[in-house]
């Protein structure tokens, strides 16, 4: 295995865009079982990619003898509090590609996020939510001091229930 020296935690840029979505339907199918329209994943990555108003990758990218491999990525996207008159940023979409795992990529990647999220004057904090059954994942993130939250997440996902036919409307925005 490599060293992890010249590994550098970086906003992700238009060309990381396939193995980011490549990643993307690997943690979808890994953690939730769930095969994702790979057109829509491509076309939802690059939207992104695009819009710094809707948020950003962070990738682990190791660079050796010239070549660059991208080890892991995480997601961010932001989430207006009132109450705190601030932006919470929520972490997701993490992933960590099987041959690196455990060697703390995951965690550079949240150091990366927590010290930028803290110098940012409008984000008030940080935020994840995980599948409730993904108990490797929640140990990981308790590890790093993410902590439970006591807010339980609810959802309509039109995209699933349109899959499943169980919604007649359009497919495009």
């Amino acid at each position: 295995m490599p060293s992890l020296d010249h590994l550098n935690v970086r906003l992700a840029r238009p060309e990381d865009a396939v193995t980011i979505a490549s990643f993307s339907a690997a943690m979808a199918l890994e953690t939730e079982n769930r095969r994702l329209d790979l057109d829509r994943l491509h076309k939802g990555t690059i939207a992104l990619l695009e819009s710094i108003d809707r948020g950003f990758f962070m990738v682990a990218e190791l660079e050796q003898a010239g070549d660059r491999q991208l080890l892991g990525q995480l997601m961010i996207t932001f989430e207006w509090s009132d109450w705190r008159n601030g932006v919470f940023w929520w972490i997701q979409s993490v992933y960590v590609d099987p041959v690196w795992r455990r060697q703390s990529i995951f965690r550079r990647m949240h150091e990366t996020v927590m010290s930028t999220a803290r110098a940012s004057p409008n984000v008030c904090g940080v935020r994840l939510y995980v599948e409730g059954s993904n108990n490797v994942a929640q140990a990981v993130y308790r590890k790093v001091g993410l902590t439970p939250s006591s807010y339980a997440i609810f959802e309509t996902d039109f995209v699933l229930a349109r899959q499943k036919g169980l919604m007649d409307c359009p497919t495009e925005a």
